[in-house]
């Protein structure tokens, strides 16, 4: 087995488990409706956050825009894990390909990672951690867990970007 083989493996399965990870989050998202709508639902009421500052102004009180965000997550979700599937597909295709063709089936793998990444970022840590100031909640903060998931989805973009080693080049010498 060569190098080059062992390393689109490697980034075939690192896509396909973020196909995996998403999938299983859309899966919770609804078949647990209730259990992220609360954490959205409190996130805009802001009603966890220290009391008396000075931006709760951007406060929401209304369970129709509570539904609309979180329905909005869950649409962003089900396109990352889309992409995240079809972008496995795509390499496992092209596994045995030239160079070029493998470089080529990385772009839906590349767009899935960095949509999912934005969804972290953006609605996450810009959206709720700063506008609706999630990290004064010590209940509802779920800035860790997004910037986990920023990082991991990251590692794995970084690594799927790389172009792999010459075909020649042997694993085991």
């Amino acid at each position: 087995m060569t190098t080059q083989t062992v390393s689109r493996w490697s980034k075939i399965l690192l896509l396909a488990a973020m196909g995996l990870f998403f999938t299983l989050v859309v899966l919770n998202n609804i078949a647990d409706f209730n259990s992220n709508y609360e954490f959205v639902s409190h996130t805009l009421a802001m009603d966890t956050t220290f009391p008396g500052n000075h931006g709760m102004w951007r406060a929401i009180h209304s369970p129709a825009v509570y539904v609309a965000f979180y329905l909005g997550i869950i649409v962003w979700e089900i396109a990352s894990m889309v992409l995240c599937w079809w972008g496995a597909i795509a390499l496992l295709r092209a596994v045995n390909a030239l160079d070029h063709s493998f470089q080529q089936a990385k772009k839906i793998g590349i767009a899935a990672l960095a949509l999912g990444m934005l969804q972290w970022f953006v609605a996450f840590e810009c959206i709720g951690g700063e506008w609706f100031l999630m990290w004064q909640s010590a209940k509802w903060n779920g800035q860790s867990a997004a910037f986990r998931m920023f990082v991991i989805e990251g590692v794995v973009l970084l690594l799927l970007q790389m172009r792999e080693p010459e075909a020649d080049v042997s694993l085991l010498t």
